[in-house]
């Protein structure tokens, strides 16, 4: 399997390439040259585990590890003891449990991993590989990532502690939950560093997007990615889809929908791929905040990024995103996987504009992919988080309830609704006081994470800033 950029002006590269690259030369982000299809093998696949499941779906995507390493990697990565925070004990053995709310409509457990939240599905697996392929190479690399919430804390408990990797991992200042911080801050490992940007996550992602575009810094530093725009964060993402298709139906003939809350995109762009693959799914829903750019577009066939002035503050802080990396992705495939035309519409959008696509041949292509969307407020939120927890003593963080509020929406008789749960309650303590009056419950071993020290250092919205701290400390 060889993999081609959304831009179409970088080699054609391997697997473990791309793994430790992350975005490429031409600014482009990388997807397979083509989407295996793997329809008849779902029988197969039904009964296996989730750490065989995921080593039976890897092996159709990377051809340069060899088979009997990449199912240790995977049997390393999926155990119990790593995904232990399971609500309900007797369903941890499955890594990722459904729920079932109703019939037909249920949730699936993302948010048992170290970070409590659904990014240790695939940071977990990221880590592991990392120190694989650099193992192999006698290499080191130096991780540059941006977080507003949960990747962060996923990268760093992924990473901390692995020989051959340091992380740097940038954050907006005071956006995120006193949890979220504490998750990172609070790492004392000596190849974990904090850096909180003043501003909003988009600022920080768009350093990000500098400092690798800059190909002499980037090369020179052996700089990679564990944000979404790293393919191997998005191909463990495709696993739970088919996790998730087989715990809610009985046979590979039935058809579903998964309700998705989306800001980067890269959590729907695996269902995306999924889809592709030939799991039958119906329906994406994906499921905004406030921050309801993607939203739009699905609406109207408008891509419009906001500015970090229109970008609101939420109660669902990993979604208050307003350039979703990974849209590019799906992009790419919706115009025929033309990349002058991708280069054309980023020009735009990278220039600070807009695209549409409301017209034309692209517009009639489009429902066909099966998407809809839905927003969803503070009010919402609130509402939901109460509702879940009346009806069926659940407690569900916060965007998990914008995904609850906006599948309701979209349910079609007869057909499994499957939300993916996002993290964790306690991540968001503040929210869930306000909506049910009382404290989140927390796994006993994270009592007193807010009163560690904490390390981190505060920087300006500046590229040269964080090249600085990345030149200090190698």
């Amino acid at each position: 399997m060889k993999y081609v950029s959304t831009r179409g002006r970088s080699p054609v590269q391997s697997f473990s390439d791309i793994l430790l690259g992350g975005l490429a030369s031409d600014g482009g982000l990388y997807l397979p040259e083509s989407y295996p299809q793997v329809a008849t093998r779902l029988a197969e696949w039904r009964t296996l585990s989730y750490a065989e499941l995921a080593f039976e779906i890897l092996s159709v995507y990377v051809d340069d590890i060899p088979a009997e390493d990449l199912k240790g990697i995977c049997d390393k990565t999926y155990t119990t003891q790593t995904y232990r925070w399971s609500r309900d004990a007797a369903k941890a053995k499955d890594i990722a449990p459904l729920t079932s709310l109703e019939p037909d409509f249920h949730l699936l457990e993302l948010s048992n991993g170290p970070t409590l939240a659904f990014k240790d599905m695939a940071m977990q697996l990221l880590g592991n590989l990392f120190e694989y392929v650099l193992d192999k190479r006698g290499e080191t690399i130096n991780i540059l990532g941006a977080t507003s919430g949960d990747t962060g804390s996923a990268a760093e408990y992924a990473m901390r502690g692995k020989h051959n990797v340091r992380v740097f991992m940038l954050s907006p200042e005071g956006k995120m939950s006193a949890f979220q911080r504490a998750q990172m801050y609070s790492l004392p490992d000596a190849n974990i560093f904090n850096i909180a940007v003043r501003g909003m996550f988009d600022d920080a992602q768009d350093i990000v997007k500098a400092v690798f575009n800059d190909a002499d810094f980037k090369a020179r530093y052996k700089l990679g990615a564990v944000n979404s725009i790293n393919w191997a964060r998005v191909m463990a993402q495709v696993v739970y889809y088919f996790k998730g298709y087989f715990e809610a139906t009985g046979s590979d003939d039935e058809e579903v929908a998964f309700c998705v809350p989306s800001g980067n995109f890269g959590n729907i762009c695996a269902g995306h791929i999924a889809r592709m693959m030939g799991l039958p799914i119906v329906r994406l829903v994906l499921a905004t905040n406030e921050n309801d750019v993607l939203d739009e577009f699905f609406r109207s066939g408008i891509y419009r990024p906001r500015t970090t002035a229109e970008t609101h503050v939420t109660s669902s802080p990993s979604m208050d995103i307003s350039k979703a990396s990974n849209f590019e992705r799906f992009i790419f495939d919706l115009v025929g996987r033309d990349a002058a035309i991708v280069r054309q519409l980023w020009r735009e959008v990278d220039a600070g504009g807009s695209f549409s696509l409301a017209d034309g041949p692209f517009a009639a292509r489009l429902p066909g992919y099966g998407f809809v969307s839905g927003c969803s407020s503070h009010a919402d939120r609130l509402a939901t988080i109460s509702d879940v927890w009346q009806r069926y003593g659940l407690m569900i963080d916060t965007h998990t309830a914008d995904g609850v509020k906006v599948a309701r929406g979209h349910r079609v008789a007869g057909m499994p609704m499957i939300v993916l749960e996002t993290a964790q309650a306690v991540k968001f303590a503040e929210t869930i006081r306000e909506a049910l009056g009382r404290d989140p419950v927390r796994p006993a071993e994270l009592e007193g994470l807010e009163d560690l020290p904490q390390l981190v250092e505060l920087v300006d919205a500046s590229v040269d800033q964080v090249k600085g701290i990345i030149i200090r400390e190698c």
